[in-house]
């Protein structure tokens, strides 16, 4: 990613890739909307983010991997499922020369929704 370059729109940012990348941004892309439908897209530190009571999942490309942000939360709880992946406290690595994980990322994204929305019910109840 340059640093110089400031991206508007998640469409904007899919196209700066080539094809396959873009492929692969799209698709993870149609995942996040179909487990989060009332997520909302927006770009956020430079990547493309969903959103939904809170940010949910960040994610972007780099010349060897596919970035994938679900926060610690996110990551701990699909351990095993990622463990095959380089991954950090709040990120994983999905390598591009592999199979992208779809399903994980649907799981993961459906697990961030129902995170985020106890946690939204729960700040509500305190009011």
């Amino acid at each position: 990613m340059e640093g110089a370059k400031t991206f508007h729109s998640i469409d904007e940012y899919i196209l700066q890739f080539p094809a396959e990348v873009q492929e692969i941004l799209t698709k993870i892309r149609k995942v996040i909307n179909e487990a989060a439908p009332d997520a909302s897209e927006k770009i956020s530190y430079q990547m493309p983010t969903f959103a939904l009571r809170g940010n949910l999942v960040h994610f972007a490309a780099y010349k060897n991997h596919i970035g994938f942000y679900p926060t610690s939360s996110g990551i701990t709880a699909f351990e095993d499922a990622l463990s095959e992946f380089k991954r950090s406290k709040g990120a994983v690595q999905f390598p591009l020369n592999k199979p992208i994980p779809y399903d994980v990322i649907s799981e993961i994204v459906t697990f961030r929704v129902e995170e985020n929305c106890k946690k939204a019910a729960a700040k509500s109840k305190k009011k």
